[in-house]
């Protein structure tokens, strides 16, 4: 048989290899380290909302092929959701689809509205999938560089940066607030500029929300489409496995003027069809809990990050005290350390954690080269217990 000399992979995809998490995860099962790396939590969600699963598989709703959109039960509570949260008004039968997770909504959204060659705006470092997913639709990635401001304690956003790098290429802009990995939450003030910036040049946005819910101390989430001129010209994404603490059974969904849900709907329909039928019921009564659970979860996700936050500051990191999602950006450069591939690659062996590089999320890796992502959704007693290992560090 003769050899193929080819290369397999696609051109689109060279240089997108086995994910960064697979790696991290690989080495804590060999280590038996506690794997802070990757953003699931180890407790499972609401015991009334696995029931309803259950109920709904025994009904036997959902156990055959849902409705391409999305069962019009969970289409309905998602457009009560952002109406009853941010007063935007979304039609559940041709503004909502529900998708395969958050993730399966950004390539939809993505392979349907970009042209092979329009540039996409991507702030950084950005969940990996972005890359990926641009890469797939053809386009062209232009990364704006959210930067460290210690005395502010987060990451901000240049958007003098961001204005520069739109050009008659644009197509779009890829946002994700509170953001994955810094664990920034942008401000009125930069929402809205991020706004004028679109309406003045005609861009549309996908907004990446999965962690809407997940907002810490001062600060709040406001949806980019509720801005002037943007419910028009945004595709809001959001998820149910990020706020009730279910990320296994992958139910996303999207919001959008009726013109661009169906242009995403034709791109979907070819990806998964569609997934997860009893979970959407479960999570429709899931988005209908009162707001004490909510509330609940913000104060129990606020507690862990101040016990893993304190336990990097003992050991010597300089922490970047997260304002939303699962995760705290560290600096190991107070540490003497100078490359977080390496240092997170090692860190197993020498102290039994899991940690993330965040230069991996970056088009600009130096900019991210100390920089590592620990995330705090697991047990207190877990984090704590990883606060003392990571005091070997340091010892």
């Amino acid at each position: 048989m003769a050899p193929m000399t080819r290369q397999p992979l696609s051109s689109r995809l060279a240089g997108f290899g086995t994910t960064i998490f697979a790696e991290m995860s690989a080495l804590a099962a060999a280590t038996g380290a506690i794997n802070l790396g990757q953003g699931f939590p180890d407790t499972d969600g609401p015991e009334e909302i696995r029931e309803a699963a259950v109920r709904a598989v025994r009904e036997g709703r959902g156990n055959q092929y849902p409705p391409g959109p999305g069962v019009p039960e969970l289409r309905t509570a998602i457009a009560e959701h952002q109406l009853r949260r941010y007063g935007l008004a979304y039609d559940p039968d041709t503004e909502v689809l529900v998708t395969a997770g958050a993730t399966e909504g950004i390539a939809a959204a993505l392979l349907a509205l970009v042209e092979p060659g329009d540039e996409v705006i991507a702030l950084e470092p950005y969940y990996d999938s972005y890359a990926a997913c641009i890469a797939m639709a053809g386009g062209r990635r232009v990364p704006v560089t959210l930067r460290p401001d210690p005395a502010a304690g987060r990451f901000v956003l240049d958007l003098d940066e961001l204005r520069a790098a739109v050009t008659d290429r644009t197509r779009l802009i890829l946002l994700n607030t509170p953001h994955n990995p810094t664990g920034t939450v942008l401000t009125r003030d930069e929402l809205a500029a991020v706004a004028a910036l679109a309406v003045d040049r005609d861009l549309l946005v996908v907004t990446d929300e999965v962690y809407e819910h997940l907002v810490f101390d001062d600060a709040e989430h406001v949806p980019l489409a509720a801005f002037p001129g943007m419910r028009e010209r945004t595709v809001t994404l959001s998820s149910g496995g990020k706020t009730f603490s279910l990320t296994g059974w992958k139910v996303g969904w999207l919001t959008a003027p009726p013109e661009l849900t169906a242009a995403v709907r034709t791109a979907k329909q070819f990806l998964t069809f569609v997934a997860s039928g009893p979970f959407q019921y479960a999570i429709a009564e899931a988005l209908r809990l009162p707001d004490t659970y909510f509330e609940d979860l913000r104060t129990d996700l606020r507690a862990k990050r101040d016990i893993l936050a304190d336990g990097l500051r003992a050991a010597g990191f300089e922490v970047y005290l997260p304002r939303g999602t699962y995760f705290i950006t560290a600096d190991i450069a107070a540490l003497g350390e100078k490359d977080g591939l390496a240092f997170c690659r090692s860190l197993p062996e020498r102290c039994g954690v899991v940690a993330i590089p965040n230069q991996v999320f970056y088009d600009h890796a130096d900019a991210g080269r100390t920089f590592v992502r620990l995330a705090f959704c697991k047990k207190a007693a877990v984090l704590r217990e990883a606060a003392d290992r990571l005091r070997q560090l340091t010892a």
